[in-house]
């Protein structure tokens, strides 16, 4: 199994469920994490990545970390400083309409959303609330183009995409799609050598349905050319995608390897969770699975079922440990609080 990783965890992309995964692996594994200095979330997003963010990383004793997987907006050198040679380079893409809907939902404070009261009323005419010299910009525009670390205000001519696209493909070893999380969760096991169990989830940080409404046609196109860069991003990696399943898996086996997967998560939910899934933040029992509320959004959680056996307990709430609790979890581990 490949053990050295690099995670781009772009937002709002089902990507606090991959991070879940990645915590677990480490965690079973005994790996090591590049975690943000004094154990935050954030390795200074929105600021371009540096090695010295990392807690324990100094250049005069070039220690490499197994996994990198928190925010952190791209810049290849700088990771470098801080993983094996060898680590494994993926991220995970989202319909850009869909992103951005999300995005204004989780990040209605940021400054060009917070004068608005619809995603309609902004496109109808974003430059009198976006600010391209606005520190939160990147929230309202091109999110994932911002998050690999390109100019989110940049030009889109066909030379400048095709350079952006050929830069992704230099840097990354694969790309998932999130609107295809379980085949992704396939070719990411096929990738890195991995057995089922390893990238079985529950999805974390999702958001009550009570919170989306579907977006007329209108507003899709103005979100697909005001979000142009993430767009030719998606619709690139998307076909690519699918081009690998093709090519290193089939399409027969991929039925069979996600019939598998969904199998064995519903075990597990059956195995592990009250009721039938996930329940709204004032309905998660243990404050500890209490996910972080954010925005306009109302993020779910989970309930374990009573009277588990240590070791299976022990599975079941990995399994649904929010993205902070398991970080500081995670982070303790590796960096000891020393005694007084």
């Amino acid at each position: 199994p490949k053990t050295d990783i690099v995670f781009l965890k772009v937002h709002k992309s089902a990507s606090s469920t991959v991070m879940n995964i990645l915590f677990r692996f480490g965690e079973t594994h005994n790996l090591t994490f590049a975690f943000p200095l004094g154990g935050g979330y954030q390795l200074y997003y929105p600021h371009h990545f540096l090695a010295r963010f990392v807690q324990g990383f100094s250049p005069q004793s070039p220690r490499r970390f197994n996994i990198l997987c928190h925010h952190m907006r791209f810049l290849q050198p700088e990771v470098q400083k801080v993983v094996p040679s060898s680590a494994i380079y993926f991220s995970i893409l989202r319909n850009p309409v869909q992103l951005m809907e999300s995005s204004f939902v989780y990040y209605k404070g940021a400054s060009a959303f917070s004068r608005v009261r619809s995603l309609e009323e902004f496109l109808s005419q974003p430059y009198h609330y976006y600010n391209p010299a606005s520190g939160d910009r990147h929230y309202a525009r091109n999110l994932m183009t911002f998050d690999f670390g390109f100019n989110p205000d940049g030009e889109v001519s066909p030379e400048r995409v095709q350079l952006m696209l050929k830069a992704i493909e230099a840097s990354f070893d694969f790309l998932l799609i999130s609107e295809y999380f379980d085949e992704s969760m396939v070719l990411l096991k096929e990738m890195m050598c991995w057995d089922l169990d390893s990238v079985v989830s529950f999805p974390l940080n999702s958001r009550d349905s009570s919170t989306k409404s579907p977006l007329p046609d209108s507003v899709v196109k103005k979100l697909k050319a005001w979000n142009r860069l993430d767009w030719e991003i998606y619709i690139h990696f998307n076909r690519t995608f699918w081009e690998r399943i093709d090519r290193d898996i089939g399409r027969e086996r991929m039925r069979q390897e996600v019939k598998a997967l969904r199998e064995r998560q519903a075990e597990l939910a059956r195995t592990c969770l009250q009721g039938t899934g996930s329940v709204a933040p004032k309905d998660i029992k243990d404050s500890s699975l209490r996910p972080l509320q954010h925005g306009g959004a109302r993020i779910l959680g989970y309930n374990l079922k009573q009277g588990l056996d240590q070791e299976l307990e022990r599975t079941c709430r990995r399994l649904v440990t929010p993205e902070l609790q398991y970080s500081s979890l995670l982070y303790k581990k590796q960096f000891p609080p020393q005694p007084p």
